[in-house]
């Protein structure tokens, strides 16, 4: 289960319209390169977000933008909420690796998720009262979804430090581990 996942049963909830940014980028090659060492599309960050605007201004409903660099490109003003989907790192390279991931995405993933780079840009494009943070570790996809849209219909809180991994695996001595991979 994964953000595209969540993005897009609640766009469906919400009678919204899902913009997934990884497929808007390959489908209408809004890029510049190849990255070999990441094995991963370059998007160009500046036609993206003039297309996703066009997007977001041409909508005439709710539009749910999915994507790592979504608080990149979508204007502060436009955004009511973001949210940010959590995931303990063991369960993270579970995930991934059933998927089909490998080598360093799975790295560059588990950083990211460890040290709260999504959570850290989220906080800093949008600010910290726009920004929800979601534990998905042990959640179905429904259970995501719902936990989403109680917090959308401010039936729960929606707030930003619910997990610290850093301290929670060196907690479960598991830190030096993650440390030794990168």
């Amino acid at each position: 289960m994964g953000k595209t996942t969540v993005s897009k049963i609640l766009a469906v909830k919400l009678r919204a319209l899902h913009v997934d940014i990884a497929s808007l980028v390959k489908g209408e090659k809004i890029t510049n390169g190849y990255d070999e060492r990441r094995q991963t599309l370059i998007a160009d960050i500046d036609k993206l977000a003039k297309r996703v605007q066009q997007i977001i201004s041409e909508a005439s409903k709710t539009v749910i933008v999915d994507g790592h660099y979504a608080t990149d490109i979508v204007p502060r003003k436009q955004v009511t909420n973001v949210f940010v989907l959590r995931c303990h790192p063991m369960e993270l390279r579970k995930r991934m690796e059933e998927r089909g991931f490998q080598g360093s995405k799975v790295k560059e993933n588990l950083a990211a998720e460890i040290l709260d780079v999504c959570l850290a840009d989220a906080v800093a494009n949008v600010g910290e009262k726009k920004v929800c943070e979601v534990d998905t570790t042990y959640q179905a996809v429904d259970a995501t979804v719902e936990n989403v849209l109680s917090i959308l219909k401010d039936k729960s809180r929606c707030s930003v430090g619910i997990v610290d991994w850093l301290r929670r695996l060196e907690a479960e001595g598991t830190l030096e581990q993650y440390l030794q991979e990168f």
